[in-house]
């Protein structure tokens, strides 16, 4: 729920992170980024004291809010499939907006930015951790967690990617469902519930 309050630093960053989400990062300054969210260059420099600080203080907030919604949908769901289902629903409904966002800010963290170091750190660890946890709670034994959670971050990456290009919202999603089927096959399998392992009487 938004803070009915924000302090001014907190207003600024979200209409800056709103910005960033229409026009991009490129090469724009704090006087055009002040420009375009109605304040003054010297505001944007005193609560963030830099284009660089102010970069990363997006980078973070983006961050930070994703993190927050997966860590919290996959606390709501047993069943981690049907959290990763509600999670692509979230992505795909802000694609057309924010994936544009991610994938210029993760081509940040790629060539080792300074102000993108979280969110490498994140792309890394954060995103592979509680979904292959997610999993091992399922039941999969860690091999098998490890794995299908490289691959499902894999394809939520690729199919968001897709989408941003050519805004094609049914073919995403049948993708998605495609995937979906798979994983449930394999967890299944595991668990001895499917053709892969013979069933106990």
């Amino acid at each position: 729920m938004p803070d009915p309050d924000p302090s001014p630093r907190d207003d600024l960053l979200v209409r800056a992170v709103a910005w960033f989400a229409e026009h991009g990062v490129g090469d724009t300054s704090l006087r055009s980024l002040a420009a375009g969210i109605g304040t003054s260059h010297r505001m944007l420099n005193y609560h963030f004291g830099s284009r660089e600080g102010l970069l990363g203080a997006v980078v973070e907030a983006v961050e930070r809010a994703e993190q927050e919604t997966l860590t919290s949908l996959v606390a709501a769901h047993e069943d981690p499939v049907a959290a990763g289902e509600a999670f692509w629903t979230r992505v795909a409904d802000r694609a057309e907006v924010f994936a544009p966002l991610f994938f210029e800010l993760s081509s940040h963290a790629m060539r080792d930015r300074p102000h993108a170091a979280p969110l490498r750190r994140w792309l890394e660890e954060g995103w592979t951790a509680t979904v292959r946890d997610a999993y091992r709670r399922a039941g999969a034994e860690p091999e098998l967690a490890g794995s299908l959670a490289l691959q499902s971050l894999a394809m939520a990456r690729g199919l968001l990617f897709e989408l941003a290009v050519t805004g094609d919202r049914a073919a995403g999603d049948a993708a998605m469902a495609r995937w979906t089927r798979t994983v449930r096959r394999e967890l299944d399998e595991a668990a001895g519930k499917g053709p892969g392992r013979a069933v106990s009487p």
